[in-house]
């Protein structure tokens, strides 16, 4: 991951938008205090460290740049201490401005954030700031308003296959297709999960796979949960039961992701029959073509069944017993089917 971080805003693969106006701002000399925000591993330090590496050379790195990360002890005393001290001070051979760039300014406490408001208006003169974080909300307004915002969002699957490419080609790493679309699929839209799983399936297995990633990761593989909705579907409860228990300690799976992993299937239920009408010589497997026929229930079941899916998965999080949990998954799909044939 650090490797390959990008040294240059030119090497930043996404956010095309956001890098223009930064590098704008750095040749008119205009910067603003910053404030990325958005979701980890989407290029927010990245981009502030390379704008740092344009501004500043390597020798005056030290002097000129002051990172802190959520690591370091950001409370008041730091605010008032280091921070002010480095703010404060002009250098004498150098025009141009210092940078403060806390990382993780949402961990910040509210004492700290207030007391870094009044820094920040006071030393604009000779210090630029620029605050990083995951959620906005964390921020409090004060700070907000004295910052020019960027979001940075998550990255599109157009925007990261490349780059994995480039690393996967510089590293000499074996990847099928379906591991490709496996790695972006769970990475969601986070190139340092992308990387990280990368790194680690190819560590483990040598090849990267579809089923090497999501075994890897610890990720129930599309077969199982398709095994699953279809024991649920037309097994009795008792056999379904076993057979779920047997597949989730051979596994090793969780309650929680089966359940994320069913919710699509049942989300997506019409949709995916539609694609495999459409495409009759599909080269999925005949048990899935099936399946995904029996997952397209009539709206008003559909929306009951997504109300139960929500309440187990709200009992999950609140730490109840798994195998109670599953009793109710199963039950829900057994009414649900119930209720299909009644209607049929």
């Amino acid at each position: 991951v650090e490797k390959y971080r990008p040294q240059a805003l030119s090497e930043l693969v996404s956010h095309r938008d956001i890098l223009s106006t930064v590098q704008r701002f750095i040749s008119e000399d205009r910067l603003p205090h910053l404030l990325l925000y958005g979701p980890p591993g989407t290029g927010k330090t990245s981009t502030i460290l390379a704008c740092a590496r344009q501004l500043y050379r390597d020798r005056e790195f030290g002097s000129m740049v002051l990172e802190l990360n959520a690591s370091d002890d950001r409370g008041i005393d730091i605010v008032r201490g280091p921070i002010l001290s480095f703010a404060s001070t002009r250098t004498i051979f150098k025009k141009g401005f210092k940078l403060v760039i806390l990382d993780e300014a949402d961990a910040m406490t509210q004492d700290a954030q207030n007391a870094l408001r009044r820094v920040i208006e006071k030393f604009t003169e000779n210090t630029r700031f620029c605050l990083i974080c995951n959620y906005l909300s964390k921020i409090i307004p004060a700070l907000q308003s004295r910052c020019t915002r960027f979001r940075f969002g998550p990255l599109t699957p157009e925007l990261m296959v490349p780059r994995l490419q480039h690393v996967i080609q510089e590293e000499g790493v074996d990847v099928t297709e379906d591991g490709m679309k496996a790695l972006v699929t769970l990475s969601s839209g986070d190139m340092r999960r992308a990387l990280n799983i990368l790194q680690s399936t190819s560590m483990a297995f040598g090849k990267v796979t579809e089923e090497n990633v999501y075994t890897c990761t610890g990720h129930p593989l599309k077969s199982d949960i398709a095994n699953i909705l279809d024991w649920m579907l037309n097994q009795d409860f008792s056999t379904a039961y076993r057979k779920i228990m047997e597949l989730k300690t051979l596994k090793g799976l969780a309650l929680q992701d089966i359940l994320t992993e069913i919710h699509l299937f049942v989300h997506r239920g019409g949709e995916r029959l539609q694609m495999i009408l459409e495409r009759p010589n599909s080269p999925l497997p005949f048990t899935e073509c099936f399946l995904l026929s029996t997952v397209d229930f009539p709206p008003s079941i559909r929306i009951q069944l997504l109300i139960k899916l929500a309440d187990i998965e709200y009992r999950l999080a609140a730490g109840t017993s798994e195998k109670i949990q599953l009793s109710s998954l199963i039950a829900a799909f057994q009414v649900t089917r119930d209720l299909v044939v009644a209607e049929a």
